[in-house]
């Protein structure tokens, strides 16, 4: 049991180790701020991975861009939008929502909607009328019942 929760407890920590003992700043500040900015940049290659936590190399490069451009006074904007410039707004796990990604952006809740709708639809037709189904039973109909409930 102890050996599996040893396990347990080095596999959930792995993408910790991502970040390397040299790639951290020696500023505190400046290490927050290349950690935050790290969380919002995807891996190209692990795709579903953000920088802070892949192990791939090209995430390291870019960590190590990320706090270059740190010490070299750049804002988080700043940083950020050098990155998209050289690597496009893949990297960004949350694009803007301008332009062509707003389209992408009101996609899903669209066919939510749209889903929703149809869904509405389907179970409004299925529904009963509100007049009888059969047709009521004639006075002969009756007695035979009422006869074999008697039995």
């Amino acid at each position: 049991m102890l050996k599996r929760l040893i396990l347990a407890v080095v596999l959930l920590a792995s993408p910790v180790l991502a970040v390397q003992p040299d790639e951290v700043l020696p500023d505190p500040v400046l290490e927050s701020r290349a950690r935050e900015l790290a969380k919002v940049l995807r891996c190209p290659v692990c795709q579903g991975e953000n920088i802070d936590e892949s192990n791939a190399s090209i995430s390291r490069d870019l960590r190590l861009l990320v706090r270059d451009r740190l010490l070299a006074g750049d804002s988080d904007g700043e940083v950020l939008d050098y990155v998209v410039g050289r690597y496009g707004e893949y990297v960004l796990f949350e694009p803007d929502r301008s332009g062509a990604n707003l389209i992408l952006w009101l996609v899903g809740p669209g066919v939510l909607l749209v889903a929703l709708g149809g869904a509405a639809v389907f179970i409004r037709s299925r529904r009963p009328t509100d007049g009888p189904t059969e047709p009521a039973l004639s006075d002969d109909e009756r007695a035979r019942l009422a006869e074999i409930l008697r039995e």
